[in-house]
């Protein structure tokens, strides 16, 4: 059965995640960061009203905790 959901505002999480992977910029990491893990946060809550596919769930929760560790790495690199 086809979902007849409109297409997410959500699924560009993948390209806002490169964009804050790749940023080297310390003052624009964290906010690019934060509007990562917010797309990703919104997707997964979309997923779990329809029905995602458990490779996307996963990609998630990987993607979730590898910008936690960007963060922290941030937060530790700002404090030095």
């Amino acid at each position: 059965m086809e979902s007849t959901f409109p297409p997410s505002r959500h699924e560009n999480w993948k390209t806002l995640y490169r964009a804050a992977i790749l940023e080297t910029n310390k003052n624009i990491s964290l906010q690019k960061l934060s509007t990562a893990e917010q797309a990703i946060l919104a997707r997964g809550r979309e997923l779990f009203y329809t029905a995602g596919t458990r490779e996307e769930i996963e990609a998630l929760e990987d993607t979730l905790y590898a910008l936690r560790v960007f963060r922290s790495a941030w937060e530790h690199i700002k404090a030095a």
